[in-house]
C-alpha cells in the first residue's frame, strides 16, 4: 500500500484487489429481518417511485417479473408476490458495518455500490500470508466478531471485534481477487455464493479474454452497438486494433480496449478523512410540513459543522436520512460542486433534494451526516484581521467560484486586458490579452 498526495486528501493505493461483492444486498437484509420472505418470491419497492420495482428475489423472476415493472405487471405476472416498502437508511447502516468490518483486515477499503467493496491487499502477505489465508481473513470478517480461531504458523489468529452486523454475508458474498478492481469484479461475478475467485497475474490476460462483454462497466447503447459487430467476449475486443476500437467508441473504447486486453491496473483507493460526523433530532410529534423539515436540516447542518473533529476539513458529501412513523425511511446522499464549510451552500442542495424525492411519510427523526471531506476550510473571518477584509476575502472567493463555473460550462478560457505600451503608435502593441486567474 502507498500514500500519495491528491487535491482532496492522503490516499492510500492498493494495484491488487479483493472485491466483495454481495447481490441484491437490500433485498437480503429485508429477508435477514424477516425469513419467511426466503422461500416467497419477493420484492422491493423503488425508494425513489414506489409504483415500480427495485429489487427482485430469484423465485419471483422464475415467475417473469423482472426489476423496474410497474406493480401492477408484476402482480399480474407473480399473484402471490410479497412486496416490500424499501428501508434505504437501514441497508445503508448494514453496508457500512460491512465497510467497517472489511477495515479490520486492511485499511484501504473503497465502496462501489451498495453491497459491492474493494479491499486493497498489497502488503498484506507479510501479515497473514499467501493469498488464499488473505482470501480466509475477509471471509472471517465477514463473519464478525467471535469467528474461529486459526493458527497461523506458531501464533493463534483471531480477528479482533468489530460492531456486529447481520450474520450470514459469509455464505452469500462472492469473492474475487485480481490485480486492479476490474479483475477482480469479474472474479467475484466468477465466484459462487461463500467462495472465492483467484486470478494470478500470469493468468489475468487468458481469464480476461474468456469473459462476455456484459463484465464492462458500460451503457445500454454501447452493449447493444458490441453485440451488432459481433463482439460477444473480451477476447474479441482485446484482437481489434486499437485504432478501430476508438474510432468506433471514441474515449470510451480505448478505455474499455484497455481493460478488456488486462493493460489498465486501476488500484483500489482509500483516503485518510475524518470519521463521519453526524447531527440527528427526534420530533416530539411527528413532522409533514416541508419548511419545519427544511429549518431542521439547517439546524443540523449548523450542529454538524460545530463539531471538533470537522475543523480544518472542508465538506465534499452529506447525507441526510429520515425515519417515518410508518416504519419506512428516507434517505438521500449529495456531493458539492464546491467542498464548503458554509451553512448555506450545504443546506440548500439538501433542502432542493428533498423537494425532488419528497418523503411520503411523517417523520419521527431526521439526520445529517457529512462523509465525505476535503482538507482546507472556508471559514475565513478566523483569519481576516476586521470585517472589510472578511468581506474582501468572500467576495474574492466568489469570484474564484464564478470562473471556475464560466470554464467548466462553456469549455472556453478568461482573459483581462493590460495596458503593455498605451501611447504606441501601433495599435497592436497597446494592450495585451493574459490568463484571468482571479
Amino acid at each position: 500500500m502507498t500514500g500519495r498526495q491528491s487535491g482532496r486528501a492522503a490516499e492510500l493505493s492498493s494495484n491488487h484487489a479483493a472485491c466483495i461483492w454481495i447481490p441484491l444486498f437490500a433485498l437480503r437484509c429485508e429477508q435477514q429481518q424477516r425469513p419467511d420472505l426466503v422461500s416467497v418470491p419477493t420484492a422491493l419497492l423503488s425508494p425513489d417511485d414506489t409504483r415500480r420495482l427495485w429489487q427482485v428475489s430469484r423465485t419471483a423472476r422464475l415467475s417473469g417479473v423482472r426489476p423496474h415493472m410497474t406493480v401492477n405487471q408484476a402482480v399480474g405476472l407473480c399473484p402471490s408476490i410479497k412486496l416490500c416498502e424499501p428501508d434505504p437508511v437501514h441497508y445503508d447502516e448494514q453496508f457500512s458495518k460491512l465497510l467497517l468490518a472489511l477495515s479490520d483486515v486492511s485499511p484501504v477499503i473503497e465502496p462501489e455500490e451498495l453491497g459491492r467493496a474493494f479491499v486493497g491487499v498489497d502488503g498484506l502477505e507479510k501479515l497473514y500470508g499467501p493469498v488464499q489465508h488473505q482470501v480466509e481473513a475477509i471471509k472471517r470478517a465477514l463473519i464478525g466478531p467471535g469467528g474461529r480461531a486459526t493458527e497461523r504458523g506458531s501464533a493463534t489468529f483471531r480477528p479482533s471485534a468489530v460492531p456486529p452486523f447481520r450474520p450470514g454475508w459469509e455464505g452469500v458474498a462472492r469473492l474475487g481477487w485480481g490485480n486492479g478492481k476490474f479483475a477482480a469484479w469479474v472474479a467475484a461475478t466468477k465466484a459462487k455464493p461463500g467462495e472465492a475467485t483467484i486470478v494470478a497475474d500470469a493468468e489475468r490476460t487468458d481469464f480476461l479474454a474468456a469473459q462476455p462483454i456484459a463484465v464492462l462497466p458500460i451503457d445500454a447503447s454501447t452493449h447493444r452497438r458490441l453485440r451488432q459487430l459481433d463482439i460477444t467476449r473480451l477476447g474479441d475486443l482485446a484482437r481489434l486494433p486499437q485504432v478501430a476500437v476508438v474510432s468506433q467508441f471514441g474515449r470510451e473504447g480505448r478505455r474499455l480496449w484497455s481493460l478488456a486486453r488486462g493493460t489498465t491496473i486501476d488500484p483500489v483507493i482509500g483516503r485518510a478523512t475524518p470519521e463521519p460526523i453526524v447531527a440527528d433530532i427526534d420530533f416530539p410529534t411527528a413532522a409533514t410540513d416541508r419548511t419545519t423539515l427544511h429549518n431542521a436540516l439547517g439546524l443540523l447542518v449548523e450542529r454538524a459543522l460545530r463539531h471538533p473533529k470537522r475543523t480544518g476539513w472542508r465538506v465534499l458529501q452529506v447525507r441526510a436520512r429520515a425515519r417515518q412513523e410508518n416504519g419506512a425511511s428516507w434517505i438521500t446522499c449529495i456531493t458539492l460542486k464546491d467542498p464548503s464549510a458554509e451553512p448555506d451552500r450545504i443546506t440548500a442542495p439538501l433542502a432542493t433534494r428533498m423537494d425532488q424525492v419528497p418523503i411520503t411519510g411523517a417523520v419521527e427523526s431526521l439526520a445529517v451526516e457529512f462523509t465525505d471531506f476535503v482538507r482546507g476550510t472556508d471559514e475565513l473571518q478566523l483569519f481576516a484581521r476586521d470585517a472589510a477584509s472578511s468581506a474582501r476575502a468572500g467576495r474574492q472567493q466568489a469570484l474564484r467560484r464564478a470562473v471556475r463555473e464560466i470554464k467548466a460550462k462553456f469549455n472556453a478560457s478568461l482573459y483581462h486586458v493590460i495596458a503593455v505600451h498605451p501611447h504606441s503608435r501601433i495599435p497592436e502593441r497597446r494592450y495585451a490579452l493574459i490568463d484571468y486567474e482571479p
